[in-house]
């Protein structure tokens, strides 16, 4: 990953030592400007700080000889660096630790910020509330928005170090996999609005149960300015009755009409989904957001009550919402000789995939055949079987017409489906989930013209080579 920071000029060495925490060598190799910086070697050059960090799988600090060849001037590392490098014309930043070498500098860059900051977290729905909540923004402000799924304890710093000097308010996704990340991640940002979309059955591997997901996803208070907002899911029991004398909590529904924000009348569409909002007792119609199905409307709501406590008018949410444009391989619906396809491969969780079997069966067509074509759910812990065969159970009770399973994850969500008095005959398997050409050659002797296609499954999985298979075929 590489940034480029907003710093105009960019940053001396000596500060960007100050402001990693670190000891600045070598520096009578330091006369020089960083403009950028980057977690991978491969990025480097002699404008671009690499930081080497020790993952789980690489270790960083093995690369730095490679960002040296390519032109890098300056290194932070918390392992020794070689004789080699020192003697070049290097300056070499030491840290006690190079992931947080990365929060203490983005925490100092945003102790100087006048705007707002939106910290987004959740099991599910993070990257489209965060990118709906940053295209109602812009109706009324300069607004940033962390890219893509920046949301690590590596790229979430990354990202709040490029927010440009005239923002006017930014959004940040925080997306974690084990308790005290969030944590971390909410004191360098200190939001002045959090979300949280919802409390789901991701990372239980880690967290134990959903109560521990529920505590995971509160850590973001530990950053909340005072007098903030924390906006939650208003019909999660677990997020009820959350509350505390320092920050406001505002709930959204789509079933409590006691809700701050509430959203009923909604409309499912072919590419689309209208709806209503209730705000104070009064009714705002007709909104519409380019996107289908009715868990897409929660990220509209949170997007409505960011931008109202940001004092946006209800006129320029509604074009923010119009305007919305979903990111790659999330609800992509496009026509393939006929076959309608609906890509949704970023990522799965349970509560992900009953929405998406959910769009499936609002958007097909009359007449059309639906068809699911699922893989493995990933990080799901002990529950994993039992989640799978939920899944299935809840896909037999929708109507499917064929489930085409994918992986050891979708043989579980198969069995699940047939337990549940699924007929056989429409169950279609595939174990070995990379035989790409087997499973692409399977659906074209399946599928007819006029189908609607899902594809879910993990981001790991990579269920898009099966949709880009066919496009090519």
């Amino acid at each position: 990953m590489k940034i480029t920071l907003s710093i105009q000029n960019g940053i001396t060495a000596h500060a960007l030592a100050r402001m990693c925490r670190g000891v600045l060598q070598n520096e009578e190799n330091s006369d020089f400007k960083i403009n950028s910086l980057c977690t991978d070697s491969r990025e480097a050059d002699e404008n671009t700080a690499f930081f080497a960090l020790l993952g789980e799988r690489v270790n960083g600090h093995d690369y730095i000889p490679t960002a040296v060849a390519a032109g890098c001037r300056c290194i932070i590392s918390q392992e020794p660096v070689s004789h080699d490098v020192l003697g070049k014309d290097v300056a070499v930043i030491a840290v006690k630790d190079s992931e947080m070498a990365l929060s203490y500098m983005a925490s100092a860059q945003l102790a100087e910020r006048t705007y707002p900051v939106v910290a987004v977290t959740g099991s599910v729905g993070k990257t489209t509330t965060k990118d709906m909540i940053a295209a109602v923004m812009r109706e009324g402000k300069s607004t940033y928005v962390s890219s893509g799924n920046h949301n690590s304890v590596i790229g979430m710093p990354l990202s709040a170090m490029e927010i440009p000097a005239d923002c006017e308010c930014a959004v940040l996704e925080m997306g974690m996999s084990d308790f005290g990340e969030i944590e971390r991640m909410s004191l360098v940002a200190e939001p002045d609005i959090a979300v949280i979309t919802n409390i789901g059955t991701s990372h239980m591997e880690a967290l134990g149960d959903r109560r521990g997901i529920c505590r995971a996803k509160l850590e973001v208070l530990c950053g909340l300015k005072k007098g903030g907002y924390l906006i939650l899911n208003g019909d999660e029991p677990l997020l009820a009755n959350i509350g505390g004398r320092s920050y406001h909590t505002v709930y959204v529904s789509l079933k409590r009409q006691d809700a701050d924000f509430f959203a009923q009348n909604i409309r499912v569409e072919l590419g689309g989904t209208r709806f209503d909002v209730v705000y104070k007792g009064v009714s705002y119609p007709d909104f519409y957001i380019p996107v289908c199905g009715r868990h897409n409307v929660w990220a509209a709501l949170y997007a409505f009550a960011v931008a109202t406590l940001q004092g946006l008018s209800p006129e320029q949410i509604k074009r923010g919402l119009q305007n919305f444009q979903a990111a790659d391989m999330r609800q992509q619906i496009t026509n393939l000789g006929g076959v309608t396809l609906i890509e949704d491969c970023y990522n799965a969780a349970p509560e992900s995939m009953r929405a998406a079997i959910d769009v499936l069966c609002e958007c097909a067509p009359c007449g059309s055949r639906r068809i699911a074509v699922l893989g493995d759910m990933l990080e799901l812990g002990r529950e994993s079987i039992s989640l799978h065969r939920a899944v299935g159970e809840y896909l037999q009770t929708s109507g499917i017409d064929l489930l085409v399973g994918v992986g050891n994850g979708g043989v579980e969500i198969a069995q699940g489906a047939v337990e549940a008095g699924m007929n056989p005959a429409k169950v279609l398997l595939f174990i070995d989930r990379d035989n790409i050409e087997s499973i692409t050659h399977g659906l074209m002797s399946r599928v007819n013209v006029g189908d609607t296609l899902l594809f879910k499954a993990s981001r790991g999985v990579r269920l898009e080579r099966v949709v880009n298979a066919l496009r090519e075929q």
